[in-house]
């Protein structure tokens, strides 16, 4: 069995989320979501709207999610790698070559975003629209 992982925060669901994870289970057999929890977005100064308990509902409904686990540190990669013995790892090309690291445990690979889609823009747009 080939296991896949892959990290964020997944607030505000939206296409490019359904679309990572649908090319990440495609990519293998089982997929992982490490799920960002609020203290860790917290030390990221990051706010999600939905909680960690909500956002984990919401990702363990997808078809393409096998598993959710909780992502604390920035460190924990190469430890969550090794403990669920996994095949692939994961991100948005983003975040190219911040995890080349993970190479001696396992393949790595960096996916391209969705196009015009983001959370941070959806944010955006709501601001506007209720500011406007």
């Amino acid at each position: 069995m080939k296991k896949v992982i892959t990290y964020g925060t997944f607030d505000l669901l939206h296409t490019g989320h359904i679309n990572i994870l649908r090319r990440a289970k495609a990519m293998g057999d089982y997929l992982i979501v490490a799920l960002s929890t609020d203290e860790f977005n917290a030390l990221k100064n990051k706010k999600a709207y939905h909680s960690y308990e909500n956002r984990k509902i919401i990702l363990e409904s997808i078809r393409y999610v096998d598993e959710v686990i909780p992502e604390e540190t920035w460190g924990q990669k190469a430890q969550d790698v090794q403990k669920h013995d996994i095949d692939l790892f994961v991100m948005g090309d983003d975040w190219k070559g911040e995890f080349d690291f993970l190479s001696a445990h396992c393949d790595v690979v960096y996916l391209p975003r969705t196009i015009g889609i983001s959370t941070t823009k959806i944010k955006k747009d709501l601001n506007k629209v209720n500011n406007g």
